[in-house]
């Protein structure tokens, strides 16, 4: 690392104004304060009601993701070793099953290491074509703009590839980050002017966009003739008794054990990484507590009125807490400090209707149960409206004083 130091200290000046590379000059700084910390600061304020430097604000949140990472890795290499165990398969075809066979792992379930690498070969693909797709464009901006690269597109890339399926093809990931990206970041002038949380919507890009492959039973386990719904698609097409016989219990799907997203299926890795975020206070608690609140009011509401038709009314809050993506959502997603509320009221309102969207959404809308993706994006555009109205009311109040 000092030889690199010292490189980088030596063609600094060509990436300065005047030189050779001025052009490239936001590549060279990306590398130079992602890898150490140099006696700059932040220019410009992409958060201008915090003080809180930008590089240590996400830094914190990709370091909060490592529990969510490890439990994925091995959940969906899990996943797919059990589903091959089913089959009756003793190898995999293609370039992972090469690289399996190769290093004598093999494909066995109840191994740790085994379901630890088959899991790595998902997540690795997924992740690269995210940086290297979102980073080109991300990258090409910057220098166009003469800006400076930041740290925000760490925290994008990885989100964006935790809520992603396992088996959804590269060239649809490529599509969906450079969508998030562009339309939903750099236009409105880049990090900390986007309204939109970029990483849900390219996720949302793909869903409305390719529904047939990236819903249904076959998309959550990457194994090739294998289909496999998830509790929440149990859930909602017969109720908590259908997730029970299909052989899930709460606390399975607390720890994370099941079919879904890559990085959403474990509450309790989530909860982790919220305890680190809270810990150092780059996520409002406002946020988190008032999603969690909304969500536990309407659902004990879809509990008292009931139905004879619809088994989503009686599914238990504590159910809706560990199925589908809502710890992730909640957690992670939901306390953007860009497309979130700014003002203390408002992130509890904020909150709020996030929580209550996700369960209106899973429980009414038979068409997708999974509902905090939508329910987020929906808040974000109400969130400068939110404030809004908050300010006025601080102003209207004190007014009153006098």
């Amino acid at each position: 690392m000092s030889r690199l130091r010292r490189y980088l200290d030596r063609i600094e000046p060509s990436f300065q104004q005047g030189g050779p590379y001025h052009k490239y000059f936001a590549v060279y700084e990306m590398i130079d304060t992602f890898l150490y910390t140099p006696a700059d600061t932040t220019r410009g304020s992409p958060h201008v009601r915090d003080g809180i430097d930008l590089k240590r604000l996400m830094s914190y949140v990709v370091l909060a993701t490592f529990p969510v990472i490890l439990v994925m890795l091995w959940n969906t290499g899990h996943q797919a070793n059990a589903a091959m165990a089913q089959l009756g398969m003793s190898t995999l075809e293609g370039w992972r099953g090469s690289i399996i066979e190769l290093f004598g792992i093999g494909f066995d379930q109840n191994s740790l290491f085994a379901n630890l690498f088959h899991g790595l070969l998902y997540f690795l693909p997924i992740y690269l074509t995210t940086l290297l797709a979102g980073g080109t464009f991300e990258v090409l901006f910057a220098a166009i703009r003469n800006h400076e690269v930041n740290e925000g597109f760490l925290v994008t890339s990885m989100l964006y590839t935790l809520i992603m399926p396992p088996s959804t093809p590269l060239w649809q990931v490529a599509l969906g980050i450079i969508f998030g990206v562009v339309l939903g970041k750099e236009v409105f002038g880049g990090t900390g002017k986007n309204f939109l949380n970029p990483a849900l919507t390219g996720r949302a890009f793909l869903y409305f966009a390719y529904p047939a492959q990236l819903s249904g039973d076959a998309v959550w386990t990457a194994i090739d003739g294998y289909t496999g719904a998830t509790p929440l698609a149990i859930a909602a097409a017969g109720g908590i008794e259908a997730v029970t016989e299909a052989g899930y219990s709460w606390t399975q799907t607390f720890l994370g054990s099941m079919p879904g997203s890559l990085g959403e299926t474990s509450t309790l890795a989530c909860l982790l990484g919220m305890g680190f975020l809270l810990y150092t206070r780059v996520a409002s608690y406002r946020i988190i507590f008032g999603v969690f609140a909304g969500m536990v009011i309407t659902s004990l509401l879809f509990n008292l009125i009931g139905s004879n038709t619809n088994p989503m009314f009686a599914m238990p809050w504590y159910w809706h807490l560990s199925l589908g993506g809502f710890a992730f959502g909640m957690i992670f997603m939901a306390t953007d400090p860009v497309s979130a509320a700014m003002t203390d009221k408002g992130r509890w309102f904020y909150g709020l209707l996030i929580g209550f969207m996700t369960v209106i959404i899973r429980v009414v809308n038979p068409a997708f149960p999974e509902g905090i993706m939508l329910a987020i994006l929906f808040a974000n555009i109400f969130a400068p409206l939110i404030d809004h109205f908050v300010v006025q009311a601080n102003i209207k109040r004190r007014l009153g004083r006098y």
